[in-house]
């Protein structure tokens, strides 16, 4: 482990770490990368024997957040804990797995299998490497949002004895859903968060349309030289899941035109909402981390075909509303990004990659009483209900709380209220 010098910011105290882990833990004498960890903690509380909690970001593919004050759910955090904001392998400063450092790994064969160690199972273990240095051996808390939610499953199958509490929001896998069964589940929660958008905002439905048609030709350009797509234009439809998206997808529309053609200032923001670049795991990884066996083989794809009302034609050569899609990866992504286009061999590889280890073992979940808690949100548009509600009663010391009062975000726009109440439940005290 090296540590860096400690810094401070506005009700903060932060101390930057690098730890050593093998690719392969099978391999503890393999391979090396390097994970990071921004240590935060109180002022006040600098030099107290606090419990340590390790936050699990969401993704794949996502760096940890960059704090640059005492706010939100890390204002709640604080109160009690000693916080570490693991940057997950591959991601933020962690050794980095992009184009550029793929590159340098030859075959797409080589990447692919480099690749193949990025799941939640990895991120676990290199949790539990961490955890070694830190606390003395002494179990600790976890907060995992969405994927990082996954992550905390996996981590109460893999190594319960490495955790105090656990604390899970918006992100309770399916124990057993393959990729195909999640996206058959997804595919209508979006085309709700559809109906639920063009509802508040009737005008977009002419306005989508309108871009669609005016896209089809197939020679849209964004800055950054990828193509955009109606494909591409529907797949913004990622926003609609979270508390401001509907807004935010309806100023954007708003501004998509100027002298009769597509503005700069639009097309400079779908590109900010379209591109890989902060995070290239996350279409590289996003489906093998489904896979429990088989190969998931662009499940996203292949199911939507199921889905005939998200075929762009029915607005472009109809009369139809323009469906956005959601948190899909595709195919054409590896193609229209520069970003991602290196690594389409690759990607492709993985998609047919067979025997996936599995991630989650219920027996060992039915027999965890670790005590932990779950917000489970109602409407959630990216992790479904039916797939959350069976594992929360598979794990024996977890308490879900379901809830419509937020989006999949509810972490980070509650101002710390849903981890209080997660604290708060975990603890019998609500």
């Amino acid at each position: 482990m090296r540590s860096m010098d400690s810094y401070r910011q506005p009700g903060t105290v932060l101390t930057d770490r690098t730890f050593t882990v093998p690719l392969d833990h099978a391999r503890p004498d393999g391979e090396q990368i390097e994970v990071f960890a921004r240590e935060v903690v109180a002022p006040d509380k600098e030099g107290d024997d606090l419990p340590w909690l390790v936050f699990l970001q969401g993704g794949p593919g996502f760096g940890a957040p960059r704090p640059v004050r005492r706010e939100g759910w890390l204002d709640r955090a604080l109160n009690d804990y000693r916080v570490l904001l693991l940057d997950q392998r591959g991601t933020g400063r962690s050794s980095p797995a992009t184009r550029h450092t793929l590159a340098g790994l030859g075959s797409a064969k080589a990447q692919a299998d480099y690749l193949s160690f990025f799941r939640a199972d990895a991120i676990v273990a290199d949790a539990e490497l961490v955890r070694s240095h830190l606390t003395g051996g002494q179990p600790w808390a976890v907060l995992g949002q969405s994927f990082g939610g996954f992550c905390a499953v996996c981590y109460l199958s893999q190594a319960p004895e490495g955790i105090s509490e656990a604390f899970i929001t918006g992100g309770l896998p399916g124990l057993t859903a393959s990729a195909d069964e999640v996206y058959r589940a997804t595919y209508p929660r979006v085309a709700e968060k559809n109906a639920g958008y063009y509802q508040r905002y009737p005008q977009d439905v002419a306005r989508a349309r309108d871009i669609a048609r005016r896209l089809a030709p197939g020679n849209t350009r964004l800055p950054d030289g990828g193509l955009l797509t109606v494909e591409a234009f529907q797949s913004l439809g990622r926003m609609l899941g979270m508390s401001t998206g509907s807004a935010e997808l309806h100023y954007l529309l708003e501004d998509a035109f100027a002298g009769g053609e597509f503005s700069d200032d639009f097309l400079q923001r779908v590109q900010e909402h379209l591109t890989f670049s902060a995070g290239p795991l996350y279409a590289l990884v996003h489906e093998a981390c489904y896979g429990q066996g088989s190969a998931t083989r662009w499940a996203a794809q292949r199911v939507r075909a199921e889905f005939p009302e998200f075929d762009p034609a029915v607005a472009v050569d109809g009369e139809d509303p323009l469906l956005f899609t959601g948190e899909m990866i595709y195919p054409w992504m590896f193609e229209n990004d520069p970003v991602l286009a290196p690594l389409a061999e690759a990607a492709q590889i993985l998609a047919e990659r067979e025997g996936w280890p599995p991630l989650y073992d219920a027996g060992r979940l039915a027999a965890c009483d670790v005590p932990a808690a779950a917000a489970v949100y109602f409407s959630d548009m990216y992790v479904p209900l039916e797939f959350s509600m069976p594992t929360a009663r598979t794990i024996r010391g977890l308490r879900p709380w379901v809830t419509n009062e937020y989006e999949h975000d509810g972490l980070r726009v509650s101002n710390g209220g849903v981890l209080d109440r997660l604290i708060a439940m975990a603890r019998g005290n609500a």
